[in-house]
């Protein structure tokens, strides 16, 4: 059995779910201050807004957009000890609507990192596995950016925050470095050296010279996750075509699944367990605006997760799948007497 180093997952990633009143409000009971906050509006086609602390809050960025980073002072304006506060964005609060917001925890400073051709600034989570990097871009194929995660990322999404340019993300389950998904589009992978130009290391990630990593003089923010037993699960499945779907096992109870079609066009889903019974139901698209549905259901069990919808978005008969996950829950930590089993579903 996986033992996991990690004995509370919440500790590091939570999901928390509120309900908007038009004006300004501080959402706590996150257990953290947050370094990165992703929020949808369920009830609403807002768009995606998400905002770090790396680039500070009210820097707005959207996933299911190719904009520029931009100014948004009613969105998120402070990060909290507790969670975050919010203006009367609608997007992030809009009155009696119900929203949804993913945290991750990093340090809650930031660094300047050397290790690569290009400098770069981190807030990095050694222990969960996670940092969040921004850096300028200087057009040269092969130039290499410090991560300060000290193990290599499996999963890194990169953002030109200067111009209109579209999400990159690299991914372990793709299979090579040239391979890359676009996280605002349903697009399959695709073959291109120009955004990575070769495996990350355990102290920098590579990047080519196109414009959606790095353009002479642009702004970039790239959040980069490296794996952890009983935390983090990176990996792909193979569809089925029907109800009864695949299986996979992550060794924790997951808090939330993202998953996109690698093979043919597709939406990206997440799934998340919080507000959901047995973890089952509900679903937003990253890159698209549409409110919460319940196509694509899936399971959130204590060791993983499982299929329970046909749709080609997540199901796909014979079609290749990535997910990222992160555990609600440990299946076990090595811990000493919290090391306790997740309650099986």
């Amino acid at each position: 059995m996986a033992y996991s180093s990690i004995v509370k997952p919440s500790d590091y990633f939570n999901t928390k779910l509120y309900t908007g009143n038009g004006s300004t409000q501080s959402i706590s009971s996150v257990g953290f201050q947050p370094d990165f906050t992703w929020i949808k509006n369920r009830d609403n086609t807002d768009n995606h807004v998400l905002y770090d602390a790396v680039r500070g809050a009210t820097k707005r960025i959207q996933s299911n957009l190719t904009n520029a980073e931009s100014t948004k002072t009613n969105g998120v304006t402070s990060f909290d000890s507790d969670g975050f506060s919010v203006g009367s964005a609608n997007e992030n609060n809009n009155n009696g609507q119900n929203i949804v917001s993913w945290n991750w925890l990093a340090s809650n400073t930031t660094a300047s990192n050397t290790d690569g051709s290009i400098n770069s600034t981190v807030s990095v989570n050694t222990t969960s596995g996670f940092s969040i990097v921004k850096y300028v871009g200087n057009a040269s194929a092969g130039a290499t950016i410090g991560h300060g995660l000290g193990v290599v990322p499996k999963v890194m999404i990169v953002k030109n925050l200067s111009e209109a340019y579209n999400w990159a993300v690299y991914h372990i389950g793709l299979g090579s470095h040239t391979k890359y998904l676009y996280l605002d589009a349903s697009n399959a992978v695709a073959t291109d050296s120009g955004n990575f130009d070769n495996v990350p290391t355990s102290s920098t990630f590579l990047v080519g010279s196109n414009s959606t990593v790095n353009k002479n003089g642009n702004n970039y923010i790239a959040y980069c996750f490296a794996e952890k037993t009983g935390y983090s699960k990176f990996g792909s499945y193979t569809g089925n075509g029907n109800a009864d779907g695949s299986f996979i096992y992550t060794g924790f109870k997951p808090a939330l699944v993202i998953t996109k079609c690698t093979s043919s066009t597709g939406n990206w889903k997440t799934s998340w367990s919080v507000g959901h019974l047995n973890g089952t139901g509900r679903n937003l698209a990253p890159n698209l605006s549409d409110s919460e549905n319940t196509a694509n259901k899936i399971d959130l069990l204590s060791n993983g997760f499982k299929i329970r919808a046909a749709d080609t978005d997540r199901n796909l008969s014979g079609g290749t799948f990535i997910f990222m996950a992160f555990a609600a829950e440990s299946l076990v930590s090595n811990s000493g007497t919290d090391g306790v089993p997740a309650t099986a579903r």
